[in-house]
């Protein structure tokens, strides 16, 4: 799907940054005026359903955006983790070593960048969900399209609750006059209760919305995508009967796995019967720009297939038990020759890398290294082990050791006979790490749902702080962008 650039009404309220939220009353606006060149400005535009459509397939391609798949991405959710660090050699791109180390601060650019990166996504739900309502086309059509931006502003809302904590709650675009107010644009941070709130409203109303998959869906939003989006949130949220109900739910939609793991992360494997959601990747020849993922380019094995970022810990290694086929599936070792016949560089700066980013020799590398993988962001394999763990959290053994055995089994794993409730918490979360890992980034949210990101993180050598490294701090640039509206986190 194509990354479409589209127009919009002048003096629109446009995020192109977190300037959305605190920033445009602060600086001139005169650039607000500047006439768009070779496009329709005015009613020009988001009056037709072709326009409701290029507006929607905006949204899809700015999950490939920069900071929402790179560099950002990856430091706040995977390098923080056990199961990564930096990766690449010294001095390359270093400042990800504050994330590794926790040593950053509230002016580091990557924060700065996953913030502008989420609120430029959310910018783009809001522009179609203010806008489209009003666009005469068909009715069915149009619920489909709104019910799409409800999942995605949900998603990037819930990716900045992670991480920060409360945020501002922006769900509309500002009417003139709402545009000169500063107190409209910069508005505080709400609670982190009220943006899960919010995440779970429009879950709600996306999956009653959206179509059950099939071969016209592939790659867009469906009903399976939004349920399991919910049920993840409602885990975060110790919810557990709903955990249960919507994952049972997702399994009435005809979702399975699929028999061999190592599959599910080729090419051919995309949207595979286990996939609910996947972002987007294929190089267009003559348009490199357009939808290809520089997600898998970042993280393959430095001058052969990438840059050489993300390299998979020991202790990830060691986490998978002897027979585990999750293992070579999922770590890509220096000197191995894989199974499409690539020889992996046996003096690669790094011993390891994410095999799940892993793009094969014989994709085209016209717009430098291949970047055509997907990025799996949810699988039904992750539903099973969030009812399994719900499940457990309930009392009811019996159902939570099934799930987890389906998991377990497909891996070439022995299944689990029998456990006390504690013994089966910590297996369930054993068994997401190394089912999940280096895939969706998860890793580090889950250990702070968890209550054990110092426990875990500080035996891993890092400096983390109990108290303060849960969340991100506030990105020094958006506090000052707002007049200080915006307030920072505790500890930094």
């Amino acid at each position: 799907m194509k990354n479409i650039l589209y127009s919009v009404k002048r003096n629109s309220f446009i995020l192109i940054s977190a300037l959305a939220i605190g920033g445009l009353a602060s600086c001139s606006e005169d650039f607000l005026d500047v006439e768009p060149e070779g496009v329709g400005v005015g009613e020009d535009f988001f009056t037709t359903a072709e326009h409701a459509r290029l507006a929607i397939n905006s949204v899809y391609g700015n999950l490939r955006e920069w900071n929402n798949i790179a560099f950002a991405h990856l430091a706040i959710t995977t390098i923080t983790s056990d199961n990564a660090a930096k990766g690449s050699v010294p001095g390359d791109a270093g400042f990800l070593d504050d994330f590794d180390n926790f040593t950053l601060t509230a002016t580091e650019g990557q924060l700065n960048g996953y913030w502008n990166g989420q609120y430029q996504a959310i910018n783009l739900t809001n522009q179609v969900l203010t806008n489209v309502p009003q666009i005469t086309m068909d009715a069915t059509e149009k619920e489909r399209i709104l019910a799409e931006a409800k999942f995605f502003r949900a998603y990037h809302y819930f990716n900045l609750v992670r991480a920060f904590g409360g945020v501002p709650l922006r769900l509309s675009v500002p009417v003139p006059g709402e545009q000169e107010d500063p107190a409209t644009l910069n508005i505080p941070r709400s609670s982190a209760e009220e943006v899960y709130t919010q995440i779970i409203q429009d879950l709600t109303e996306a999956a009653a919305d959206l179509p059950n998959r099939g071969a016209a869906e592939r790659g867009r939003a469906t009903q399976g995508a939004a349920l399991g989006m919910l049920a993840k949130v409602q885990l975060y949220q110790r919810n557990w009967q709903e955990v249960i109900n919507l994952a049972n739910q997702i399994e009435g939609l005809g979702y399975g796995l699929v028999e061999d793991y190592y599959s599910i992360f080729r090419i051919a494997g995309e949207h595979n019967n286990e996939s609910l959601f996947e972002i987007e990747a294929q190089t267009i020849p003559g348009n490199c720009g357009a939808s290809n993922s520089q997600w898998a380019e970042v993280q393959g094995v430095r001058a052969q297939f990438g840059w050489g970022f993300v390299e998979p810990t020991e202790d990830l290694v060691n986490a998978y038990e002897e027979g585990d086929e999750r293992l070579e599936a999922t770590i890509l070792f220096r000197g191995e020759t894989t199974p499409e016949g690539d020889v992996i560089n046996p003096n690669a700066p790094n011993p390891r890398y994410n095999q799940k980013a892993y793009v094969p020799s014989f994709i085209t590398n016209e717009c430098g290294y291949a970047k055509d993988q997907n990025v799996r962001i949810l699988r039904f394999a992750e539903v099973l082990l969030m009812r399994a763990e719900a499940a457990n959290e309930l009392g009811d053994t019996q159902q939570a050791l099934a799930d987890l055995n389906r998991v377990r089994v497909r891996a070439g794993l022995d299944p689990i006979e029998s456990a006390s409730q504690e013994e089966l918490r910590q297996i369930i979360w054993h068994e997401r790490r190394v089912e999940l890992a280096l895939e969706n980034g998860d890793r580090f949210f889950d250990l702070v749902r968890q209550g054990r990101a110092a426990e875990v993180l500080q035996a891993q050598g890092k400096q983390f702080t109990e108290g303060v490294n849960e969340a991100m701090p506030i990105p020094q640039q958006q506090i000052i962008l707002s007049g200080g509206t915006l307030t920072q986190n505790p500890g930094y």
